[in-house]
């Protein structure tokens, strides 16, 4: 079994132990609704059975993300989240968990302001595993690269249809995590259709690295995780978790109890194509 916890979470044979075909990967911002329910919401993530968690670091202009996840970060910032905060939130998770793999998917501007070796580090230290950084091309990112080499940080880049097959070469040598192949042109958001063409870009991919590549953008429900699941290393799964959020709250029990249903229905996609 691999050691570094996102080789683990994609690593098949403990997949297949789990009767689990692709690995499934969850995405939530941090501080949604507020700091103490996302804390139990990834917290409930993991005992759904999800082997990375994508943890959205809020922010004021979330360029790549669709109406749902923008209003996850609006309402996070609201509240006073802070990047400390979202430091504090990974250690707050690794409290119950030291096996799933943690990764950011967060913004140029926050790694840019802070410095990339102090929020290289500061990331690692909470508990971090990898970074996506959305806007940030491979093409530019030679500091940021040299930071994550530093601190063994993996990289998570992303391939799109759009994407020539000249820089697909280009990306996968940056990339030391998994590949995040996004199966559809724009934002983020829930679809009721399946994207077209994604065996033929998970081959295209596959000829350039080895690295496992996950699919997402558009997968919301439990069918469409398994057809996925079919083809991808793993399934990316965002506002369908996160339109949920937003009706969670401390005191709301029964809607924490329609959310972990939720989460077991999907997470229950990879099985189903084991």
């Amino acid at each position: 079994m691999k050691t570094d916890r996102i080789s683990n979470a994609f690593c098949p044979q403990r997949l297949s132990g789990q009767g689990k075909s692709a690995a499934f990967v969850s995405y939530a911002c941090a501080g949604d609704p507020d700091f103490e329910s996302s804390v139990r919401v990834f917290k409930e993530l993991i005992d759904a059975g999800v082997d990375v968690l994508e943890i959205g670091v809020p922010f004021s202009d979330p360029l790549a993300d669709g109406p749902t996840n923008q209003r996850a970060a609006e309402r996070s910032l609201s509240n006073g989240m802070t990047a400390d905060d979202v430091f504090r939130l990974v250690k707050r998770v690794r409290e119950f968990s030291s096996e799933v793999a943690i990764v950011f998917y967060t913004y140029y501007n926050l790694v840019f302001s802070r410095g990339h070796e102090n929020y290289v580090k500061a990331a690692k230290d909470a508990g971090v595993d990898g970074l996506l950084v959305l806007d940030l091309p491979p093409e530019e990112a030679s500091e940021y690269l040299e930071a994550c080499s530093k601190y063994d940080m993996k990289t998570v880049f992303i391939v799109a249809p759009t994407t020539p097959e000249a820089r697909i070469s280009l990306i996968t040598k940056a990339t030391t995590g998994f590949v995040y192949y996004v199966s559809r042109e724009g934002v983020t958001g829930e679809r009721s259709d399946m994207a077209e063409g994604v065996t033929q870009a998970l081959d295209q991919i596959r000829a350039h690295t080895d690295l496992p590549v996950a699919v997402g953008f558009g997968i919301s429900n439990r069918d469409q995780v398994a057809l996925t699941a079919k083809e991808a290393s793993g399934v990316v799964v965002g506002s369908a978790i996160v339109r949920r959020c937003a009706e969670l709250s401390s005191s709301s029990s029964g809607k924490w109890e329609d959310f972990r249903l939720f989460l077991q229905e999907l997470v229950s996609g990879v099985r189903e194509a084991g």
